[in-house]
């Protein structure tokens, strides 16, 4: 099995003015193409692995009788593909409110503004490059954090909800050093809450 790039449900430029055409396009088919094909590359050296699901993948990363070097490759790769291809689907030029997770985003943070604000602290203050989260734990609890470059909560044990890349190609086209100007933009285009 190969990986490829999951398809876009919107155009490069739906998600303007927030985040730019040349930027989605830039994002996609180079970083994001670039994760796949490096993960595709490591898992031709491993027949056994290409039937399993990014999740297993992940998720078993540690556990894979392979050399340290493509674990490294693995992980990565793997996470940047899961990482990318889990936030091209939470964002929409149109609002789809999940009604369940904000009450329980209420339920857990006091009001969707505090969590707001607790994640984007996440996002704000991660040094460097990654992402910020919101994760189901397995023991079905909701909490805020960020990881390290295309770290995945996946080899936690964890089920990402929302997640923010921040990342500087994710942004510098259009906000340079302005990190906190994307974050506080992008929550137009989450279509969760």
């Amino acid at each position: 099995m190969k990986y490829t790039l999951p398809t876009l449900n919107y155009a490069y430029g739906a998600l303007e003015p927030y985040i730019d055409a040349q930027t989605m396009e830039i994002h996609y088919t180079k970083h994001h193409q670039a994760y796949v094909d490096k993960l595709n590359a490591v898992l031709d050296k491993y027949p056994d692995l290409p039937s399993k699901s990014l999740n297993e993948l992940l998720s078993g990363v540690d556990k894979f009788n392979m050399d340290e070097k493509d674990r490294i490759t693995l992980r990565n790769n793997a996470g940047g593909h899961a990482n990318h291809s889990f936030f091209w689907e939470i964002m929409s030029p149109i609002k789809e409110i999940d009604q369940k997770l904000s009450e329980e985003i209420v339920k857990t943070f006091g009001s969707v503004d505090n969590f707001k604000k607790i994640f984007s602290d996440a996002a704000a203050s991660h040094f460097g490059s990654g992402w910020a989260w919101l994760v189901r734990n397995s023991s079905g609890t909701i909490s805020v954090y960020s990881t390290a470059n295309q770290d995945s909560p996946i080899t936690r044990g964890d089920t990402p909800l929302i997640a923010l890349d921040v990342w500087e190609h994710a942004y510098y086209l259009k906000y340079q050093n302005r990190r906190g100007d994307y974050i506080s933009n992008w929550w137009n285009i989450l279509k969760l809450v």
